[in-house]
């Protein structure tokens, strides 16, 4: 399946204190995980993946444009030195805590 269209990029302050140790998967994501920016559903880098909730496996690695598409394969980083102040989103209590099991260390 191929991908080909005009994409926009999106600014964000990094988030991932280093890369040492980073381990990435590849995932399909849902549009459901797509927020709207410029009539668009957009899944910011750094994400929770797949909810900001205690089912929380990773984080999305970079911006991913799934508007044209019901899943789109994205990266997602499964374990990782993270700065925290820097996510899209605050974390849940509950998903930062499943994410901390899985090897993330928050800074």
């Amino acid at each position: 399946m191929a991908f080909y269209k005009i994409e926009r990029t999106y600014e964000r302050a990094n988030f991932i204190d280093s890369e040492v140790g980073l381990v990435q998967k590849t995932r399909e994501i849902p549009r459901t995980m797509g927020t709207d920016q410029d009539n668009r559903k957009i899944v910011i880098g750094g994400t929770p993946f797949p909810s900001n909730d205690a089912d929380a496996e990773g984080l999305v690695f970079e911006t991913i444009d799934v508007t044209d598409d019901e899943k789109r394969p994205g990266s997602v980083i499964v374990a990782g030195r993270i700065i925290e102040e820097n996510l899209p989103v605050a974390l849940a209590e509950a998903a930062k805590t499943a994410l901390e099991k899985r090897g993330f260390i928050f800074v």
